[in-house]
């Protein structure tokens, strides 16, 4: 599958302006976003991808006065440009995530090795950030864990170096879904299943807890279905939207369903949120 990188580059910016902007883009599919010297990099896969869409999105933020180049980024290529952008991350001060080429850091208690192969989750976007916080904030020993929109699996690898007794990763995306298993193996994590698909392939079996970084309207869509395979007093932490109008509208949303706001995360004005099931 092969992704495209719009380039934007901007004049005089507020980082509110450039929040308001990604939010946008995420509505039209785009999935990450890095930042560079003069504005921010934002991919797409390119079946996705409808140049109409983009520039009525610009339109909305004409006072931005946006610039952008379309760059194909093909498979063979995918590699090379993550490797040029990915530099080690540390989180909470105990867990170190590297890629294959990065030097081992035993002095870590955690430590993860992720190969991206054109899926998303190194732990640098901020929303991966605070779910990674909470996992190492949270008692993992022997639960059973369902990772939505995984991804990397970044986030279900850490539940099982937590102690987490089984991991089900989910992913719509044929390219995320082997990923998970690939980062998996290379990380000697042997109780993470992955599954190919999205809310119809959720095992029905219970929770203990779920992970879901995503994004708002994927997730209003999908709280119903978490909630129905979450144990009473299991946690649920969400991510991938903003505080403002986003944290709101999940939070309404999943009180239908038996789902108590706990607290809540922010780096940026994106958000990650704990919830707890309750008796309904």
């Amino acid at each position: 599958m092969d992704y495209l990188k719009v380039s934007f580059a901007f004049g005089e910016i507020e980082e509110y302006q450039k929040d308001l902007l990604i939010a946008d883009l995420a509505e039209i599919d785009f999935e990450t976003f890095d930042d560079t010297d003069n504005g921010f990099d934002a991919f797409v896969q390119k079946d996705s991808f409808e140049e109409e869409k983009l520039q009525a999105v610009l339109a909305q933020h004409n006072e931005l006065a946006t610039r952008y180049e379309v760059e194909e980024i093909v498979t063979e290529n995918w590699n090379k440009e993550w490797e040029s952008n990915f530099s080690p991350l540390i989180i909470s001060d105990n867990c170190y995530v590297r890629a294959t080429f990065h030097e081992a850091q035993p002095q870590y208690q955690f430590e993860i090795v992720i190969d991206p192969k054109m899926s998303f989750g190194t732990g640098h976007h901020q929303t991966t950030t605070m779910m990674m916080q909470y996992i190492l904030e949270t008692n993992f020993e022997g639960t059973d864990v369902l990772d939505m929109g995984a991804g990397t699996a970044i986030l279900g690898i850490l539940a099982a170096k937590r102690g987490a007794k089984n991991i089900v990763a989910i992913d719509y995306d044929e390219v995320c879904y082997e990923s998970a298993i690939e980062n998996a193996k290379l990380n000697e994590v042997h109780n993470l299943v992955s599954l190919h698909g999205s809310k119809e392939v959720i095992p029905q079996q219970k929770f203990d807890v779920i992970l879901a970084n995503i994004n708002r309207n994927i997730l209003l869509d999908q709280i119903e279905s978490y909630a129905s395979v979450l144990k009473n007093g299991g946690y649920i932490f969400f991510s991938g939207f903003y505080e403002t109008p986003d944290l709101e509208m999940i939070q309404s949303h999943c009180e239908k369903f038996g789902l108590q706001y706990q607290n809540h995360k922010k780096i940026d004005n994106w958000v990650a949120a704990k919830f707890m099931k309750t008796e309904n």
